[in-house]
């Protein structure tokens, strides 16, 4: 398998968190099945994560004989996110614990985008340029949206109720 450099590694990468982000988005949809407002800013993060992983496949396509390499990138970090998911998401878990997961995971990702627009600087790449002009305001608005959620669940709980 080819080998990647930093810049094509970072790409697998924030491919395979989007990957990682749709299965986690689905899980905290299960989650907060009683607040229908939240569930559907879940489903439209969920739809926008596909996009980013149909967009991100089809620039990893551009990288003459890395493609494989940078898809195999992506499924390694999407089994990392997937395990960490599976580790703080347990059966005891509520839309809140969903929530500030999400808030975790969707800082991670406007991390990953961030480094990947840093890098592409230097590499200048059209078509990495493109794709973060596109994602990296939606990763930002994700986050933002699930701190949103998160708040709103808290203010919901009572704080002297049993964990």
């Amino acid at each position: 398998m080819a080998e990647l450099n930093t810049l094509e590694s970072k790409l697998g990468e924030v491919v395979g968190l989007a990957m990682a982000a749709q299965a986690a988005t689905d899980k905290v949809v299960k989650l907060a099945d009683e607040e229908p407002e939240l569930v559907q800013t879940l489903k439209r993060m969920q739809q926008e994560a596909a996009e980013a992983e149909k967009r991100g496949t089809e620039l990893a396509e551009e990288f003459e004989g890395k493609k494989t390499a940078i898809l195999e990138e992506a499924r390694e970090t999407k089994s990392k996110a997937s395990e960490m998911l599976s580790t703080y998401l347990d059966q005891s878990s509520d839309a809140l614990d969903g929530f500030e997961f999400l808030t975790m995971a969707e800082a991670g990702e406007v991390g990953h985008w961030s480094i990947l627009e840093i890098l592409n600087a230097q590499a200048r790449n059209a078509g990495i340029r493109q794709f973060v002009e596109w994602g990296l305001p939606i990763q930002q608005r994700h986050l933002q949206d699930v701190e949103q959620g998160a708040k709103q669940l808290a203010r919901e709980k009572d704080p002297g109720e049993p964990a």
